[in-house]
């Protein structure tokens, strides 16, 4: 496994062109054996979850693919279904494996898959998406190591006991081509959802609600190729925006879709976070206000809390780093992680890097900021609280090295060499 070796206190500034979504990315690649005829992906980010979909999982179903990596285009061609099940090691790699089992369902009539893998923050169930295929005509087996769906599908009315975005994107793949018409209540609301959807329609399915919490589908025979783009990750934009800010440079993104940032701007404006967009050249623009970034209390004065929750919440992908961010704003913030118990438990290592930081309960942490960090040598436990790390070690007094790289590799592009093109000192070791 290799490391992230960080020299501190350097500041990031400078221009970063944003990746494709990975959220977004992966749904879309599963998407694509709805259909024999070819489907072409663009601004596809080059990371590891997108090259296990595409070279271990989707290859294994039967696509063929052809890759650009410098342009960031992905074709997929699935003439026909050559195998509906998956081994468990392949699928031990990411969580969405599991995507595959609406496209298979749908288009096979079959699917088996082992339990998926993924990052270690917490219990992810699969009930929901169980739920909802049963709901549709499958006849669904849970066996200890595998997990079986088969059957006819047809249209059905769909209350989701949770609005799980995977869950969302599963049973909205397995309906596009089930008889009738499927309303599939309690959606997710995120952005690759309305991503997933467009590019459903692109392909001829009939799905309308996308992006609110309520989804209609009217079945359709067949799909047919297409060719769409990638939104832009804007998980991956709220990192960096972060590590700009913990030291103090000025940042323009570039190659961003302006909607997802309205979502994020009230919580960055709590500690003292503002940017301006051009939404006609698709660029953000972050200048700091002042040399310290500063906490935003409640009225009252009060001490602000910040909790996650699905969309149009803040997103808990972005909890780890806003915690990082609280570190180094004046002031006293309530973080209330409400989906993921294990997500953290990476405050461990702030601790020890000189963070004030008290830990309340699996899903509670106080911050007080700011804090002097300092280097050393901390694990990344999942993609978030790595590059989270990453971005402390940044702000932080010494040297760091974050170890298991890969983990981070994952969800970001080549983060050494594109904050190196920022001005920070960091290089894979």
């Amino acid at each position: 496994m290799s490391y992230l070796k960080i020299d501190g206190m350097r500041t990031v500034h400078g221009v970063h062109a944003i990746s494709g979504n990975k959220n977004a990315v992966l749904p879309m690649i599963a998407a694509s054996l709805l259909t024999d005829e070819p489907v072409t992906l663009s601004n596809v980010p080059d990371i590891a979850d997108v090259d296990v979909m595409l070279g271990a999982i989707a290859r294994t179903f039967g696509a063929s693919v052809s890759r650009d990596r410098r342009a960031g285009v992905v074709t997929l061609h699935t003439s026909h279904i050559k195998s509906a099940r998956l081994g468990a090691a392949t699928a031990a790699k990411l969580r969405t494996s599991f995507l595959f089992a609406g496209p298979l369902l749908a288009r096979a009539g079959r699917v088996s898959l082992p339990p998926p893998g993924g990052d270690a923050i917490g219990h992810r169930r699969l009930d929901t998406h169980f739920a909802g295929f049963r709901a549709l005509g499958a006849r669904a087996t849970a066996g200890r190591k595998t997990l079986h769906l088969r059957g006819e599908l047809k249209g059905a009315k769909i209350l989701l006991d949770e609005a799980s975005v995977t869950a969302t994107e599963n049973i909205l793949m397995a309906s596009v081509m089930a008889k009738g018409e499927t309303t599939i209540y309690n959606a997710a609301s995120e952005p690759h959802i309305a991503d997933l959807a467009a590019m459903l329609n692109s392909m001829g399915a009939k799905v309308s609600g996308a992006g609110t919490n309520l989804i209609r589908v009217e079945g359709v025979e067949k799909l047919s190729g297409t060719s769409v783009r990638v939104g832009c990750d804007y998980i991956e934009a709220g990192s960096y925006i972060a590590a700009a800010a913990v030291t103090h440079g000025e940042l323009t993104l570039e190659n961003i879709d302006p909607e997802p940032f309205a979502v994020l701007e009230g919580a960055f404006k709590r500690f003292g976070v503002t940017w301006t967009i051009d939404a006609k050249e698709r660029k953000l623009y972050y200048v700091p206000r002042k040399k310290r970034l500063k906490m935003h209390y409640d009225l009252g004065d009060a001490i602000p809390s910040l909790a996650d929750g699905p969309w149009p919440a803040f997103p808990s992908d972005l909890m780890s780093i806003l915690i990082v961010l609280a570190t180094q704003t004046r002031g006293t913030c309530l973080f209330f992680e409400k989906m993921f118990e294990s997500r953290l438990y990476f405050v461990d290592s702030l601790r020890q890097m000189g963070a004030k930081i008290v830990q309340c309960d699996p899903h509670r942490v106080v911050v007080t900021g700011p804090s002097q960090l300092y280097g050393g040598d901390f694990a990344s436990p999942d993609i978030r609280a790595g590059i989270a790390l990453v971005i402390a070690a940044l702000a932080a007094r010494g040297t760091s090295r974050i170890l298991d790289a890969e983990i981070i590799d994952r969800g970001y592009v080549a983060v050494e060499r594109e904050l190196s093109a920022l001005g920070a000192a960091i290089e894979r070791c």
